[in-house]
């Protein structure tokens, strides 16, 4: 089975943007329509990954009706976050048709709620368990949690959730290199698939996650961006078999 290519569209007032390290003052802005770079990578993937990132850091989700238009021009497969911390936030972005949802504050600081939400929509609900300074970074990566991510996950043990996203804060945006040794030490150790993120720089940073067990998909921004490679080549150098 190959690993996924999911691209990443992050939004930052209404616009698509990157951030440097998950820092909020070093923006890069692209003049890009989100809406418009959704459809042309309808039927390239399987998954979109979309961020509201005014919503992380202000735990609302804020830009609804952007996350309608691009869910309605890639079709289904749109995975969303950015300030899901209750579930009227979660049920209004699966209305407008979001296929998953992604979680990250509210597994810290509401683990009921996100085991609940999981149960009403089994399968749909992503786990992120993002690492700064070796702890699961909340509210937009604003602020360091007292909790390593292996610790995070085995709350949710039982619980019918599609994957973990993992992302090593300190590389994202960088693209210096994922952090693959920690990505599959937690596929490991939560015998949960784990989607991938932060860091990808170059079609060989694909490669050793495509050979690296445990790996669902490998969500990438920055480089597709930047033209570093493009989806085709990202896709085929995700597709071939894994080593061994």
């Amino acid at each position: 089975m190959s690993v996924a290519l999911v691209p990443a569209i992050d939004l930052l007032d209404g616009g698509v943007v990157r951030l440097h390290r998950g820092d909020y003052a070093r923006v890069t802005k692209y003049a890009i329509d989100p809406v418009a770079h959704a459809a042309s990578l309808r039927g390239k993937v399987e998954r979109l990954h979309l961020v509201d990132l005014d919503g992380a850091r202000s735990g609302r989700s804020s830009q609804r009706a952007v996350v309608a238009a691009v869910c309605a021009a890639f079709g289904p497969g749109v995975q969303v976050g950015g300030g899901v911390r209750d579930r009227a936030a979660a049920e209004a972005l699966f209305e407008v048709g979001a296929s998953r949802v992604v979680v990250g504050t509210s597994a810290v600081k509401d683990p009921s709620f996100v085991r609940a939400l999981a149960e009403a929509h089994p399968g749909a609900v992503i786990l992120a368990v993002d690492a700064k300074d070796g702890r699961v970074a909340i509210d937009g990566w604003t602020e360091a949690s007292s909790f390593a991510a292996i610790d995070v996950a085995r709350r949710f043990d039982g619980t019918p959730i599609d994957s973990l996203l993992y992302t090593d804060v300190s590389r994202d945006g960088t693209r210096v290199g994922p952090a693959v040794e920690a990505t599959i030490a937690l596929a490991r150790e939560s015998a949960r698939p784990v989607l991938a993120s932060g860091g990808i720089g170059a079609l060989d940073h694909l490669r050793a996650l495509r050979d690296a067990s445990g790996v669902l998909g490998v969500i990438v921004g920055r480089a597709l961006l930047d033209g570093v490679f493009s989806v085709e080549e990202a896709v085929s150098a995700l597709a071939a078999p894994r080593a061994g």
